[in-house]
């Protein structure tokens, strides 16, 4: 392949699902208790357990964008040996990585004349960016050309569909998305944030389901209303720190779909949501309404 097809460590994908799909990941920098870690796909300085595990002690933490540099030495390893690149990551509706890429991109367009360089706004979250780079990779690995990739790419991002449950209001209020007061009451009865995202690639509050129990109904009750070809489509369940809900979830919705793939919110997204969330991602029609 005469080119190289990349992303960045919020896409929350496998380790196993990079490697079946031959996707380069960024990894993606994160702080906790005093100290900075990198995120990479197999957790190698930080297992989920233990993140999540001082979420819930109420450690501290905190995310960084990929800088400048990062960006010019990942893409110039690459540039140098006569690849070209593609990447798309983690949205501008969600943090200015994106901006910071296109900076480093402009020169090394200069200095890689020869060399192209696509670099596509996936206006998709956390794993609804890895659904839309793992469908991405599938195409990558029949050996498409890298203009083939970007306007798959550009063709369906849109279509990605993310419906999010956030289960701790605590990490929410810690991290200012909600009230103090909000986290309270939304605790005492039983209420959940149902999240969405725009064409924007910015998370929507859409609405609330109130009780555990509505959950998994919620989520799939939105995948048969708006997935398009479900029966020919795969779809993307991620957890954070709750495979026992991801594991139902695929129950109630195993036959209706080629395949399921199940992935693992990181530090990333994960600092943001807490443990608990739940999320089903598809391809369809961005619907806002709960």
């Amino acid at each position: 392949m005469d080119y190289v097809f990349m992303t960045d460590a919020s896409c929350d994908l496998t380790e196993e699902l990079v490697s079946e799909i031959g996707v380069e990941v960024i990894p993606m920098e994160f702080h906790m208790d005093g100290k900075s870690y990198l995120h990479y796909t197999d957790c190698r300085m930080m297992s989920l357990d233990e993140f999540y595990g001082n979420l819930k002690k109420g450690v501290d933490s905190k995310t960084t964008q990929i800088n400048y540099n990062s960006f010019t030495t990942c893409f110039e390893n690459y540039l140098k040996a006569g690849k070209d690149v593609i990447y798309t990551g983690i949205p501008t509706g969600l943090s200015g990585t994106f901006n910071t890429c296109l900076m480093a991109v402009n020169d090394l367009k200069e200095k890689y004349p020869e060399r192209k360089i696509i670099v596509i706004d996936s206006l998709c979250d956390s794993a609804g960016l890895g659904f839309l780079v793992y469908l991405a990779g599938q195409k990558f690995k029949e050996g498409i050309s890298i203009d083939e990739l970007a306007k798959f790419i550009e063709d369906i991002k849109l279509k990605v569909c993310h419906w999010f449950v956030v289960e701790d209001l605590d990490q929410l209020k810690r991290g200012g998305r909600i009230s103090a007061v909000a986290a309270t009451f939304g605790k005492a009865l039983q209420i959940k944030p149902l999240i969405s995202v725009d064409d924007g690639g910015h998370l929507i509050n859409v609405g609330k389901i109130r009780g555990k129990s509505n959950v998994i109904p919620t989520l799939a009750k939105h995948l048969e209303r708006d997935a398009e070809d479900l029966k020919n489509n795969i779809v993307m369940i991620a957890h954070a720190d709750n495979k026992e809900g991801a594991l139902e979830l695929k129950k109630q919705i195993k036959g209706k779909c080629r395949d399921i793939k199940i992935c693992n919110i990181g530090p990333v997204i994960g600092t943001h949501v807490g443990s608990g969330m739940l999320a089903i991602i598809f391809l369809g029609t961005r619907n806002l309404k709960s």
